[in-house]
């Protein structure tokens, strides 16, 4: 006769229990993401974080295999989105998509922020960095640089120039650009930069510090470039020179755009964004739209992101205190 040992059941479930978490381990590691995934950018449609969330969005949802939907949250010099995404549950479903100044020069702006940039957010994956770029109205007074400075020297205060709204990295580059060239201009700000280029082609301002959402304008000849804010100058205008070669010099005020999310998010949803986010950015259709910002795609880890921003911080946090721009 048999006895059944009182041992059998137990050791049933054990194995069991085994062979239900050998089964979950697939469905863990697929858990994310499995709903949509909502890409908050700080500033309104057509601006330059907007423009690169959208070149991204169609391959990174392929990629993940779910809705990726963008959402304009502008304001506050991005800080409004920025905060929202701050505030928002780090399940890897809320990203912020926004420009370097937001990250690198609001906190040093304003009094005081609602949400720490680097503590309450995690970077995720560089978009590009953005230049600016000397962005004129054609005006029969000035058609070249030189006749610009001249006739901005010889009219303090009749000249107004647009921002994304003060405190922006475009705000920044322009009163840099007045205090090196000893002259003066009216600060018109808005809440993006593509309104501010709206009013720019109505004639409403004079010129702006844009970065890259004009070109194309420039090149149908709607606005003037006169000059290149930047390190080096645009393979597409290799005729218009820097301001460091036309005398302002020093004048370097490029930010990065990029991804975010808030604090806490798992490690392996931000390295699986970064992944994707990465591999988007190589692609020869968005890297085209990038370009066409006068941008380059800057695929980097969070780590070199993370680093990239708190340079762009310091050299911008010592330009704010000396110009004495606040919010």
């Amino acid at each position: 006769m048999l006895i059944a040992s009182p041992r059998i059941p137990v050791i049933r479930r054990v194995f069991t229990i085994a062979a239900l978490a050998i089964c979950a381990l697939p469905a863990m590691s697929q858990e994310w993401p499995s709903r949509p995934i909502r890409v908050i950018v700080s500033f309104p449609p057509g601006s330059s974080p907007d423009v690169i969330a959208r070149a991204v969005a169609p391959g990174l949802q392929q990629a993940l295999g779910q809705p990726i939907v963008i959402e304009n949250k502008a304001g506050a010099s991005g800080t409004l989105g920025a905060d929202f995404v701050a505030k928002s549950d780090p399940d890897g479903y809320t990203v912020l998509m926004t420009s370097g100044s937001s990250m690198a020069i609001a906190i040093h702006t304003f009094d005081r922020l609602p949400f720490n940039p680097t503590k309450d957010l995690l970077p995720v994956a560089a978009g590009a960095r953005l230049d600016l770029y000397l962005v004129a109205r054609p005006s029969p007074s000035y058609k070249t640089y030189a006749e610009f400075q001249r006739y901005l020297q010889a009219n303090p205060g009749k000249l107004t120039y647009a921002s994304p709204g003060t405190g922006s990295a475009p705000h920044i580059a322009a009163e840099l650009f007045k205090s090196k060239t000893k002259s003066y201009a009216v600060h018109i700000p808005y809440k993006g930069s593509a309104p501010a280029l709206q009013d720019l082609l109505a004639g409403v301002v004079d010129f702006t510090f844009d970065p890259g959402i004009a070109l194309n304008f420039v090149r149908s000849g709607k606005l003037s470039l006169l000059a290149v804010g930047a390190p080096k100058r645009l393979e597409s205008f290799p005729d218009v020179p820097t301001l460091n070669e036309l005398g302002v010099k020093d004048f370097d005020v490029g930010t990065t755009h990029a991804f975010y999310v808030p604090a806490r998010t798992p490690k392996a949803v931000i390295d699986r964004l970064n992944k994707e986010i990465n591999r988007q950015l190589m692609q020869p259709e968005v890297a085209k739209q990038i370009r066409q910002l006068g941008a380059e795609p800057t695929p980097m880890s969070p780590t070199e992101l993370a680093q990239v921003i708190a340079a762009d911080s310091k050299r911008y946090g010592a330009i704010v205190k000396e110009h004495g721009i606040k919010e």
